[in-house]
């Protein structure tokens, strides 16, 4: 019984992993341009996928800005698969986005 659940636990947690971003990558901090693979609500973060293929994840903060046209804009006006740039802060293994522009 008791090796049912551990085994069931396992199981659970490598579909959690796997339902997660996948891979991503850590930068350099500065300013990137990419898309939009993935938006997860809920936690405020966001999947870029760059023009070399990396993939970087990024949970905002309260510090970061959002905008389009020059114009702040809420959290959801952001969509899979539009053009953005990314200004990143590396914080050991993390990025911290200062800032994201949304592209026209």
């Amino acid at each position: 019984m008791k090796k049912n659940i551990l085994f069931m636990m396992f199981v659970s947690l490598m579909i959690v992993l796997s339902s997660c971003g996948g891979n991503t990558d850590v930068v350099d901090s500065g300013t990137y341009s990419g898309k939009i693979k993935e938006i997860e609500s809920e936690k405020t973060e966001i999947y870029v996928t760059l023009e070399d293929g990396k993939t970087l994840e990024l949970y905002f903060t309260e510090k970061t800005t959002l905008t389009k046209n020059g114009e702040d804009v809420d959290f959801s006006e952001l969509a899979v698969g539009q053009d953005v740039k990314v200004e990143v802060k590396k914080v050991g293994k993390r990025l911290d986005p200062i800032s994201v522009i949304i592209k026209d």
